[in-house]
C-alpha cells in the first residue's frame, strides 16, 4: 500500500473525523483498537497508554479502544484527561508498547481523533499505519481467555509529567514575581497546566479550565488567542499564554496584549540557543513560516529550513539535519533536546526560563522579528474532487500566476490541501497589508470557482 494515498484511516496526524460518522464511530475505533492491538502485540503482558482530551465523546472511544486492545490481548493504562506531549512522553518513561492520544487538538468539540505514538515517543511509522489500515480490512478475533488485555488507571500521570517539565528547565526556577494569564481552552491541560506554573511560584489568572465535554477550543484558547490577550491587559499580567484542546500548541501575548505566535517563539527561542553551543543549531520552519522569520534569522547567523506543513515533516527535517529546534506558525513547536513532539507547556516553559534568565520581556526577545502581512484563508472545498487535483485546475493555476505576478517577487503565495479537514489553505504574504488582503481574496474566489465545476 503507498503510505500517502489509498487510506482509509489515516491522515496526516492519526486519524480524525466527526463523531458518529466514519471512521469516528464505535464500530471503527473498536476495530481501530484490535488493529492496533494485533499490529503492536509483541509479548502477553504487552500494555498501551490511552490519555483523552475533555470532549464528551472521549469516554466512548476510551472504552472501545479499551475493547478493541484487550480483544488482541493488549492491556490498556488509562490516564484520563492529558495533553498529547504527555503521552508521548510518559509513554516512552514506561514500558507501553505504545501510546494513544484521543483529541481532535484544535477543533471543535463535535470532532474527535486518535493520535498514536510509539514506545519512544515517536509518531507512528508510515509502515506501521499501512499494517494497521490491512488488518482493518480483516474480522475482529478475540485472543482465547487467560491472554486478554487488561486495564488499570494510571493515577500519578498528571504529577509525573510535571516533574518531568520542572526537570527540563530547572526546578529551581523562580516566577514568583510573575503573573500569567493562563488559558487551557477548557481542554486537556485545564489542571495540569496551573499545577506546573505554580510549582515556580507564578501568580496566575486563569482561563479556559472549566471544561463540560463541548466548550473545548470554543472562543478561547490558541484558537482565539484575543481573549488571553486581552486578560493579559486587563490584570496588568507579565505574559498571556493560550493552550488549544491537546495542548501541544502555544500562542503566547507580551505585557501590552500583543500576540506572539510560533514565528516569534522559534525566533526567541534560536537566539537565546545560540549562547549555548550545545544546542546552536538551525530552525525547521514550514512553508507557512512568515518571510520575516527568515530573514531574522539570517541576520542574526541561525541557519532556517522549511518542510511541509505537519509536525512530522518538521521533525523529519529536523532529524535530517540533525537540529533540536522546529515548529509552526500555529504555535507546533518541538524542542528535540526536550521532547519528541510539540509540547505547548513546556514551550511556554521554556520562554519563561529565557525571560528569567535575561531579564527582559517578551516583546524585548523578539523585537528583533519583523512579521511581513500575512493572510490566510480556509476555503471549503466540495467534498467530491480531492484538495491535489483541485489544486491543478487551470482556474486556480492562473490565478496563482496572477498574484505572483502581482508581488513582483516581494512575497510568497501558498495553497495546500488541509490534512484534517475538507479545505484548502490559501496563503498569501508580502510587503504592504492591503495588497496582501485584495490578492487573497482573489485566490480565494478562484478556489471557490473552480470547487463548483466538479
Amino acid at each position: 500500500m503507498n503510505s500517502t494515498r489509498d487510506r482509509r484511516f489515516f491522515g496526516t496526524d492519526g486519524i480524525r473525523g466527526r463523531v458518529g460518522q466514519k471512521p469516528i464511530t464505535p464500530e471503527d475505533i473498536l476495530h481501530l483498537g484490535w488493529a492496533v492491538g494485533k499490529a503492536l502485540a509483541t509479548h502477553v503482558g504487552s500494555e498501551v497508554l490511552i490519555g483523552k482530551d475533555t470532549r464528551e465523546s472521549g469516554y466512548m472511544m476510551e472504552s472501545a479502544l479499551e475493547s478493541g486492545l484487550s480483544a488482541a490481548g493488549v492491556g490498556v493504562v488509562l490516564t484520563g484527561p492529558l495533553p498529547t506531549p504527555a503521552v508521548a512522553c510518559l509513554t516512552r518513561a514506561s514500558n507501553a508498547v505504545a501510546g494513544i492520544m484521543i483529541s481532535a487538538s484544535h477543533n471543535p468539540y463535535h470532532d474527535n481523533g486518535v493520535k498514536f505514538f510509539t514506545s519512544d515517543g515517536q509518531k507512528f511509522s508510515d509502515d506501521l499505519e499501512d499494517k494497521i489500515e490491512v488488518l482493518l480490512a480483516d474480522n475482529i478475533q478475540t485472543v482465547t481467555s487467560g491472554v486478554m488485555g487488561k486495564a488499570r488507571r494510571y493515577n500519578r500521570a498528571a504529577d509525573d509529567y510535571v516533574a518531568y517539565c520542572q526537570n527540563q528547565v530547572g526546578v529551581d526556577l523562580d516566577l514568583s514575581d510573575f503573573k500569567i494569564v493562563l488559558d487551557c481552552a477548557h481542554g486537556a491541560a485545564y489542571e495540569i497546566g496551573p499545577k506546573l506554573l505554580s510549582c515556580f511560584g507564578a501568580e496566575i489568572v486563569l482561563a479556559g479550565a472549566l471544561p463540560n465535554g463541548y466548550n473545548i477550543n470554543d472562543g478561547c484558547g490558541s484558537v482565539h488567542p484575543q481573549h488571553m490577550a486581552e486578560l493579559v491587559k486587563k490584570h496588568n499580567a507579565d505574559l498571556g499564554i493560550a493552550l488549544d484542546g491537546d495542548a501541544d500548541r502555544v500562542v503566547l501575548a507580551d505585557a501590552s496584549g500583543k500576540v506572539v505566535d510560533g514565528d516569534g517563539i522559534l525566533y526567541l527561542l534560536g537566539v537565546y540557543r545560540q549562547k549555548d553551543p550545545s544546542v546552536a543549531d538551525g530552525i525547521v520552519g514550514t512553508v507557512m513560516s512568515n518571510f520575516g522569520l527568515e530573514l531574522a534569522c539570517r541576520e542574526r547567523g541561525i541557519a532556517f529550513e522549511r518542510s511541509n506543513v505537519g509536525d512530522r515533516y518538521v521533525l523529519e527535517k529536523m532529524c535530517a539535519k540533525r537540529w533540536t529546534l522546529g515548529g509552526e506558525t500555529s504555535g507546533h513547536i518541538i524542542q528535540l533536546d526536550k521532547g519528541t513532539t510539540g509540547d505547548g507547556l513546556l514551550t511556554a516553559v521554556s520562554v519563561l526560563e529565557v525571560m528569567r534568565s535575561t531579564g527582559r520581556t517578551l516583546a524585548e526577545l523578539v523585537s528583533g522579528l519583523r512579521i511581513y502581512p500575512q493572510s490566510m484563508i480556509n476555503v471549503p472545498i466540495n467534498g467530491s474532487v480531492s484538495a491535489a487535483i483541485l489544486l491543478k485546475d487551470e482556474t486556480v493555476i492562473n490565478a496563482v500566476r496572477e498574484v505572483e505576478s502581482a508581488l513582483d517577487c516581494n512575497g510568497r503565495v501558498v495553497l495546500r490541501p488541509s490534512g484534517t479537514e475538507p479545505v484548502v489553505r490559501v496563503m498569501v504574504e508580502g510587503v504592504d497589508v492591503v495588497q496582501v488582503e485584495i490578492l487573497v481574496d482573489q485566490l480565494t474566489r478562484a478556489v471557490v470557482s473552480s470547487s463548483a465545476k466538479y
